[in-house]
């Protein structure tokens, strides 16, 4: 066990569940890093079941809330809300637990955490994470909604005594949203388990798309949802598909699929576009296809972009914000195209299908983002608030 910084140090680290996603995989991995560094670490989640409930690492102390407003059909049915009626239970929890200090992960997670912690009467010091641009993830709520919404986190956002964003970009665009002054807003990079990202790409994957001299293959890896606007990839694949041979591959499961799939259908592209929904080792597929894409609107760093380097990806993504000019230092370790812009990606994707892979140089960028570095710029930060408890 790796002791230090963390030692004696009880922490809470609250998310929604364990059914996978970028922010789910990060808490993971720092929960297993504080507990190496002698943390007493409590992972705090509103359901319990999901695929990364196997990938809590021993050591770790599971506590399900299980609110049950949570599983009422109006509250399940919109986003983010059934993590927040959680509040009152976690209230209780830490009420009854207190913890030295509370690392929230996510929006809804953030708010219910902040609310909670003022319901409990405790004063736990509380860190919250930002892992996406506010500005761009809320205006898709419209004008009025947006404004309502940035002027609730805002309000909410400023009882955290830190923030961690996952980004500069991100960092920036928080303390213009929200006014934090910026010396209670922290950047650090996403912990990248760079060790079992390399042992899991050398496992087999089964699939005859894979076989030596089949056409090259497209890799995406993400929820379906609005962000990751995937049909401007299915629309940028069609581009390409007209002109070479290729195939697509989309790892992941979510709300856009039925559009997904109705897109590829009119364009033509059945045979040669697989969504096999969510696959618990990507890595593997990253690691024996030509070019990686991510065509997001918006992004806070995407763990998904430092995974793919590190199996040694050629990668194509858009410039959105957050994160992919960060991780590819302006373009000098993939290609980068605007947001929304097809013709632009598929010209990119075609461009990284004719060029020679540079595995060895996409592996050592992605070395750059270590978990050790990034667990211990966590634990300053946590060690540094939970100092600032008083009146329990």
């Amino acid at each position: 066990m790796v002791m230090g910084t963390g030692e004696s140090l009880h922490v809470a680290v609250f998310l929604s569940g364990l059914t996978g996603g970028g922010a789910q995989r990060r808490s993971l991995l720092l929960a297993r890093g504080f507990v190496a560094r002698g943390c007493a670490v409590d992972l705090i989640v509103v359901h319990a079941e999901g695929p990364f409930r196997t990938a809590v690492a021993p050591g770790i102390r599971l506590l399900a809330l299980e609110p049950c407003a949570s599983r009422l059909p109006v509250i399940r049915r919109i986003k983010g809300l059934w993590v927040i009626s959680s509040l009152f239970a976690l209230a209780r929890y830490l009420a009854t637990t207190r913890p030295d200090v509370l690392l929230a992960t996510s929006i809804p997670a953030n708010l219910a955490a902040l609310w909670g912690r003022t319901l409990s009467r405790t004063h736990t010091p509380t860190v919250i994470t930002a892992n996406l641009n506010l500005t761009k993830a809320t205006a898709k709520w419209g004008a009025l909604v947006a404004k309502r919404l940035r002027w609730l986190i805002a309000r909410a956002y400023g009882g955290a005594q830190a923030v961690i964003a996952i980004s500069r970009g991100v960092a920036d665009d928080l303390i213009t949203v929200t006014g934090i002054p910026e010396k209670r807003v922290f950047s650090i990079y996403n912990p990248l388990d760079l060790e079992r990202v390399t042992r899991q790409s050398r496992e087999t994957v089964e699939h005859p798309w894979l076989a030596v001299g089949a056409p090259p293959v497209v890799l995406a890896v993400g929820k379906l949802k609005r962000q990751k606007d995937y049909p401007t990839l299915v629309q940028a694949f069609a581009r390409v598909r007209a002109h070479r041979e290729a195939r697509l591959v989309i790892l992941g499961e979510g709300e856009e699929r039925a559009r997904i799939e109705r897109l590829v259908k009119i364009l033509g592209v059945e045979a040669d576009v697989y969504l096999p929904g969510f696959v618990e080792n990507p890595f593997a597929w990253m690691a024996r296809v030509s070019v990686f894409v991510l065509a997001s609107a918006w992004e806070g760093l995407s763990n998904v972009l430092l995974e793919a380097l590190a199996c040694g990806c050629t990668i194509v993504s858009t410039d959105c914000p957050s994160g992919p000019r960060e991780i590819l230092a302006d373009g000098a370790f993939g290609h980068l195209v605007p947001v929304g812009d097809d013709a632009a990606l598929a010209a990119a994707i075609a461009a990284a299908l004719s060029a020679p892979a540079q595995r060895e140089r996409s592996a050592a960028r992605a070395a750059e983002f270590g978990f050790d570095a990034a667990v211990e710029r966590y634990l300053a930060v946590l060690r540094r608030v939970s100092a600032l408890r008083q009146g329990d």
